[in-house]
């Protein structure tokens, strides 16, 4: 562990061992969706996000956990924007880079078990993990070609993860990508499948679950807080995406 616990920013889980016994599947839940856990994957945890884990007892794994200034260090390893690593959080590694990064961590804990400890040595270690991560998730990112073709979706999806709060108009996204609003909004019916629109309330409605879940903020503040300033009006928009009221969501989970 990088990191107390209490500021933990960034963390990276592989999975060594999984096996279930029963007819219901071993499982990890980032932000309400679920991902079958299975041996020879890599998790990233980021701290923003709601991680919950269904394991059995043969499930064996190693997990780093740094802090934001540790992760600052080994960032621009990863290559990628974060977005993307956010939108897929689960990477399937091949046999070959399983055994490079399992070797690294097993390294990591044997260094962090020495009294001489060096510091460098772990950075190194983990930039080396970020580095072979980033190889593999780009197979995942570029499935379709389409982040490598078009790099203005990638900048799209990350000016709403920094602007949905105060921003909720395409023209907004538009303006500062230098193109049309009809043209994003044509971009992303073709390569997501829904209105450039759609993106934007998706990570709203994904903000106000994580609140509701993880703080005790009333609904009147968290509405405020993302730039709903009728109440009213904030129940009715996540109503139309949840089928639930926010009060109601909050009980159930």
């Amino acid at each position: 562990m990088l990191c107390k616990r209490e500021s933990f920013f960034f963390a990276l889980k592989i999975v060594l061992q999984c096996i279930s016994e029963s007819l219901r599947p071993v499982h990890a839940r980032d932000d309400f969706v679920d991902h079958a856990v299975g041996p020879g994957q890599l998790h990233l945890l980021f701290p923003e996000q709601i991680h919950k884990w269904d394991l059995k007892p043969q499930t064996r794994a190693y997990q780093v956990m740094m802090s934001k200034h540790f992760f600052d260090t080994i960032a621009n390893s990863l290559r990628f924007s974060l977005v993307l690593y956010q939108n897929h959080p689960v990477i399937e590694l091949d046999k070959e880079t399983f055994k490079k990064i399992l070797n690294e961590f097993e390294l990591i804990k044997a260094e962090l078990s020495r009294t001489d400890m060096i510091w460098e040595i772990l950075k190194s270690r983990i930039n080396l993990i970020a580095l072979l991560t980033s190889r593999e998730a780009e197979k995942v990112f570029d499935n379709n070609g389409f982040y490598s073709s078009k790099p203005v979706l990638l900048k799209y999806l990350s000016l709403i993860n920094v602007h949905y709060a105060e921003e909720k108009l395409v023209t907004f996204y538009a303006e500062k990508l230098n193109i049309s609003a009809n043209y994003l909004n044509i971009l992303c019916k073709k390569h997501f499948k829904v209105a450039a629109t759609a993106l934007i309330h998706e990570r709203l409605i994904l903000e106000i679950k994580r609140m509701l879940h993880s703080s005790a903020m009333p609904i009147k503040e968290i509405a405020f807080e993302l730039g709903f300033y009728d109440v009213a009006y904030f129940s009715k928009f996540f109503k139309s995406h949840m089928k639930m009221t926010p009060s109601a969501f909050r009980k159930q989970s």
